[in-house]
């Protein structure tokens, strides 16, 4: 399972990340939501962003007490707070920036696909954010990382070739 992002159905209206964050804190507190929207008013570009579940995550290999784990029936890499020594190995690591460190707590935090049904992709009305489960995950997720990155290219003014 991954979470299929397409930036161009999304709004920027951010209720994945109210609603990650209450899901996770019981309060809308978007600095504590797992999913972030990176927004580019004057562009009118917005784009969902969280953890990828890489298929070798680095930030799992990155931790000195192995805090982080892939869920066998998610297949999402998982953070045992109590385990975490809050080193933010994983955080620096991350090339995409998927792990995030709450200071409150002490503790890094990633997308754990609430357990194989996210709530962001439940409020989620223009469709921008897909849970994919199945044999072909690992295809489809290239290839919207893949269309993501042209997106973004030929949105900054970059020539693309594909």
């Amino acid at each position: 399972m991954y979470l299929d992002v397409n930036p161009e159905l999304c709004t920027g209206c951010s209720l994945c990340e109210a609603f990650c964050s209450f899901r996770r804190e019981k309060a809308i507190w978007p600095t504590k939501s797992c999913i972030s929207v990176l927004k580019y008013e004057r562009e009118a570009l917005y784009i969902p962003f969280t953890c990828q579940q890489c298929e070798k995550a680095i930030c799992a290999e990155v931790c000195p007490v192995q805090a982080i784990k892939r869920n066998a029936h998610t297949r999402a890499w998982e953070i045992d707070a109590n385990k975490c020594m809050g080193c933010k190995m994983c955080v620096a690591s991350c090339p995409l920036g998927g792990v995030a460190f709450d200071p409150h707590r002490g503790r890094a935090f990633k997308c754990d696909l609430c357990g194989g049904d996210p709530e962001c992709v439940k409020v989620c009305a223009p469709g921008a954010l897909k849970l994919v489960k199945g044999p072909e995950v690992v295809l489809a997720k290239r290839r919207r990382v893949t269309q993501n990155m042209l997106h973004l290219l030929q949105n900054w003014g970059v020539e693309t070739h594909v």
